[in-house]
This record gives structure tokens, C-alpha cells and sequence, in this order.
């Protein structure tokens, strides 16, 4: 699990074909203190494992449904990355539950400066539309930001220059592509809201978790 608190801006430095997917070697823009062989860090907010930990070097595999579903593959020797390592019981969760398991990929539609302000336009696939609300909680590239409004297929975030300077979010233009990470605790209480398994009815109006019961108790 991470925060969506960047931690510094690394940098790919190789990437290669292997095994199906492609390993990349990144080089982390802050010191790996007590590194771990294995611990896992988010790379443009996609939680990988890493290998061969050799100061601030180190090695990721990237799997074939990694590359499919976010923008790895497409970035170039060189490029700067977003960079997390995984949350400690003590830490403090300054952001929100990141998973590390991108969504989908939305793209910039729009760039605009609103006093000291950079507000971004991003448009993404219509089907994750019912995870994304106002005032929600969304990670770009594995940043924390707070969605200011939304529609079924868009939504917009405002980015203090703090984030802009700390992450790689400030090198983003009108069609720059973005990995998308939605609130996870939305997914789970849909979950709960459908059929218990494939081919069930739904459960009883009076059992279990409901929109009824949700209401009852002051969730709507």
C-alpha cells in the first residue's frame, strides 16, 4: 500500500524485453534507506517489485497486463518517474489509500494557470466514471489529489506548485498520457452492493449490506 506522497522524481535508465514483459532499471531520486530486497515501490504510481538494490539503482519486471493497462512501456530511456516506496504501519497517511494497481490511463484534455493554481482537464475511460466523485479522492501517476468536479468521462484537478516542482505532474501538456488509480474503497462497497457470485440473485432487501442499509445508518 503507498500514500500517494511522492517521494522523489527517478529516472528510467534501461529497459529491455524479458520474459513476455520488460525489466527496467530506475535510478530513485532519494536515498533507499535499509533497503529490502523485494520491497515493493511505485513507479509512476504502479507497484512494483524491486530487485538488484544497489544504492539508489535497482531493477523492476513489468508484466504484460502492467504494460497493457498503464503507460510504461511507452516511456523512453531517460524519463523522469514518480517514485513511492510502500507504507509503514508508522507512517503517517498523508494522501490516500493508494493500492499501486493502476485503472485505466486518462489523458490531458486541458492546462490552464489559475493564479498560483495549475488546473488540469483529464479525460478517461467512461466506465470508471462511477468511482470518480467531487471532492473524491484520485492518484495520477501516484500522486494524491482531491478531484474538484467530474462528469462520466472527465474530471478536473487543481495542483499547488509544491506538487508541480516535487513530481512529474508540472511536465504535463495537453495530450500527455496519465496512469489513473481510482479510490479503492469505492470498488469494495460496490462490491458489496452487487450479487454475491456470478448467477446468484441478489441478496434480500433486509440482508446484509444494502442501499437500504446504507441509508438507514447515514451513508446517503
Amino acid at each position: 500500500m503507498f500514500t500517494g506522497i511522492i517521494e522523489g522524481i527517478g529516472k528510467l535508465v534501461a529497459k529491455r524485453n524479458a520474459g513476455g514483459g520488460m525489466a527496467f532499471d530506475l535510478e530513485a531520486g532519494f536515498d533507499l534507506s535499509n533497503p529490502v530486497e523485494g520491497e515493493s515501490i511505485a513507479v509512476n504510481g504502479v507497484c512494483l517489485t524491486a530487485y538488484n538494490i544497489a544504492g539508489r539503482k535497482f531493477t523492476v519486471d513489468v508484466s504484460p497486463e502492467s504494460l497493457s493497462r498503464t503507460i510504461l512501456g511507452s516511456l523512453s530511456v531517460g524519463a523522469g518517474v514518480n517514485m513511492e516506496r510502500a507504507l509503514q504501519l508508522s507512517d503517517r497517511l498523508g494522501g490516500h489509500i493508494v493500492s499501486g494497481h493502476v485503472d485505466c490511463v486518462a489523458t490531458v484534455r486541458e492546462r490552464q494557470s489559475k493564479g498560483d493554481f495549475t488546473l488540469f482537464s483529464l479525460g478517461f475511460p467512461r466506465e470508471f466514471g462511477r468511482y470518480v466523485i467531487e471532492k473524491g479522492s484520485i492518484a495520477i501517476n501516484g500522486v494524491s489529489l482531491t478531484v474538484n468536479s467530474c462528469s462520466s468521462d472527465t474530471f478536473d484537478v487543481s495542483i499547488i506548485p509544491h506538487t508541480l516542482q516535487e513530481t512529474t505532474l508540472g511536465l504535463l501538456v495537453k495530450g500527455s498520457k496519465v496512469n489513473i488509480e481510482v479510490d479503492i474503497i469505492g470498488k469494495y462497497v460496490e462490491k458489496m452492493l452487487l450479487t454475491k457470485d456470478v448467477g446468484e440473485k441478489k441478496a434480500d432487501a433486509g440482508n446484509g449490506i444494502n442501499p437500504a442499509f446504507l441509508a438507514e445508518n447515514g451513508f446517503f
